[in-house]
């Protein structure tokens, strides 16, 4: 059959206009209703639902088709459109005010017993439905996630091709040069031996697409990175990546802005307020705690060392003389009780503070806190002041390293502050990134990647802790939707950046010596940017988890539980590329074996 002999209309779009027409609709069973042998078949497709109607008084040769009819049979129907009975219209429906009246049914397809209901409000274990993700497809959540998932594409492509963008595709079997996540590794048959790599980003190749003149790249590329799984983070996702020449940041930020905007609008109806508030890394960990701020709510942080720099409580003294940070946060009227301040301290030392100090302000302006006779009235009068404390606020004080400081004050501040419920939209760059970070074994790392333009190079090199990139990001609602930077276009200067990150010119020529020829052939000076699509689709849809917004994701393990990848392969495949297992993970492989079947 063709589409014109299984339907000649869609089901969600049909209307009163279509009362008196004979049509054929195509679908799945979605409920089934038995009223007195008249049954009621809502019929769902792609469009939405209609209502289906079949009488066998009137259709007495449906009768047996209408008796085997289940839940997702997916069915072709004919019949005649006609105006819902008087009292019976549902105006929670689009179609709601008609029904199609039955004179000929078509099961197309029988579903086997469903492992789960098709509705939104069932409660299903998630691995249930990735298991059988197919038909989780189905429920409108998912229906919906996927069609502003095709929405919100639809508007980076037009947009960022009015704007003159090239679309180009760059390879996803590449060399492996880690950019800050192990690669996934993918053996060569025909170079025994040898692997290619699944590309962390396209990063190397946009910017050798700069070097080949293409002055304005993007790409809905395809990325992999193996590491431990979040809420936001898949072993595979997808990132809108665009690249300029001749650009700084200025022409970044305002080349992606419409972009932004376009995919609100298309998925929230919204027009968001151009250009988007800048704030410094450095400011945003001061006032913030994070360089990811919701900026939504207030409640900031505030520097509160001077206020004890000749204190006698040893807990802060010893903060202030350990060149630590005392800062502080008005939490607002939260009228706990001490066992409610009491689960504050444990949160606070759960973000890895040592402690936590809590004030109450009393309706005689006294502060109620167990460290209160510990301070002089000067320093509880100066917390009061700093921290804008008025009757009934609760003051929560931290004093460690700053790092400490800042983050367990930024994480209580989300914890207390953070709006929920509602759609307002803030969006934010953050500028102005460290070069380098400092990990806890004391190592020098790439804060963003290693080919981030410094600011300054000199710096950079004789102080490495302190200088500061060319570096951005966009963060949304307190989540981090993708960063960029101006990149560096020399290969001098790119050497310098690899030796100060203790990469030697031999292990550069090495690992990146292809990339480095490449910048000594005109390079222009260009920057770039990658956007997370699913993490920004998850925010619009109010999605909590970005596996709501991937048709087919892994979870948390990296498992595919509709395939049950990953998996072993033969031992003829192995051979074919020269490889063999170790002893111990066969044995393992074989214990395991049998713990995944399909029916």
């Amino acid at each position: 059959m063709d589409e014109a002999t299984l339907r000649t209309a869609h089901a969600g779009l049909l209307s009163s206009e279509d009362i008196g027409n004979q049509v054929r609709v195509a679908g799945w069973v979605a409920t089934r209703r038995d009223h007195g042998g008249v049954l009621f078949v809502d019929l769902r497709d792609a469009s939405g639902i209609v209502q289906v109607v079949i009488n066998p008084e009137e259709q007495p040769d449906l009768d047996d088709v209408t008796h085997a009819l289940r839940d997702e049979f997916c069915i072709s129907v004919l019949g005649s459109v006609r105006a819902r009975p008087e009292g019976t219209i549902n105006p929670d429906l689009a179609t709601g005010e008609i029904e199609i009246g039955a004179s000929e049914i078509t099961v197309l397809s029988p579903a086997d017993p469903l492992p789960f209901q098709i509705d939104d409000r069932a409660d299903v274990d998630e691995m249930r439905r990735l298991e059988f993700r197919y038909l989780d497809l189905r429920r409108p959540r998912m229906a919906a996630n996927l069609l502003a998932r095709s929405r919100a594409l639809q508007a980076m492509r037009s947009t960022l091709a009015d704007d003159g963008f090239l679309e180009v595709e760059t390879p996803t079997l590449v060399k492996s040069t880690p950019e800050g996540a192990r690669d996934f590794l993918v053996p060569s048959r025909l170079r025994r031996g040898s692997f290619y790599a699944l590309p962390q980003s396209p990063q190397l190749f946009k910017q050798l697409l700069m070097v080949g003149g293409v002055e304005r790249y993007y790409q809905i590329a395809r990325c992999y990175r193996d590491e431990d799984f979040r809420s936001d983070r898949q072993v595979e996702f997808t990132q809108l990546d665009l690249e300029g020449a001749f650009w700084g940041q200025d022409q970044v930020l305002a080349a992606l802005e419409p972009v932004i905007a376009a995919v609100v609008k298309a998925l929230r109806g919204l027009d968001l307020e151009t250009p988007f508030p800048r704030m410094s890394h450095a400011d945003a960990l001061a006032r913030y705690g994070t360089d990811k701020p919701d900026i939504r709510f207030g409640m900031e942080l505030v520097e509160l060392s001077e206020v004890f720099s000749a204190t006698e409580f040893k807990a802060f003294s010893g903060a202030v003389e350990a060149g630590g940070l005392i800062a502080g946060i008005n939490g607002g009227g939260l009228g706990l009780s001490r066992a409610g301040l009491d689960g504050l301290v444990e949160r606070a030392q759960a973000l890895g503070a040592k402690g936590l100090v809590w004030m109450v302000v009393e309706d005689d302006g006294s502060l109620r806190s167990p460290v209160a006779k510990f301070l002089s009235d000067a320093e509880l009068g100066g917390i009061k002041e700093r921290l804008g404390a008025a009757v009934g606020d609760t003051l929560l004080i931290v004093a460690d390293s700053p790092p400490t400081t800042r983050a367990v004050l930024g994480g209580l501040r989300i914890d207390l502050g953070q709006p929920e419920g509602h759609d307002e939209l803030q969006f934010l760059w953050v500028t102005d990134f460290p070069v380098f970070e400092v990990t806890g074994e004391g190592r020098l790392v790439a804060a963003h990647h290693p080919f981030t333009a410094p600011v300054d190079v000199a710096e950079m090199e004789n102080h490495p802790e302190d200088a500061i990139s060319r570096a951005y990001d966009l963060v949304l609602n307190g989540t981090e939707l993708g960063s960029g930077s101006e990149r560096i276009h020399d290969p001098e200067t790119q050497a310098r950046v690899f030796r100060v990150l203790g990469i030697s010119d031999t292990e550069a020529k090495e690992r990146f010596g292809w990339f480095m020829r490449g910048l000594r052939y005109g390079t222009p000076p260009h920057a770039g940017f990658a956007v997370g699509i699913d993490r920004i689709i998850a925010i619009l849809q109010n999605e909590p988890n970005i596996r709501e917004v991937i048709p087919f994701p892994k979870t948390q393990t990296g498992l595919d539980p509709l395939t049950g990848t990953p998996g072993p392969v033969d031992d003829a495949q192995l051979a074919e590329l020269g490889i063999d297992l170790r002893p111990e993970v066969k044995a393992a492989l074989e214990e395991e074996a049998g713990g995944f079947e399909t029916e």
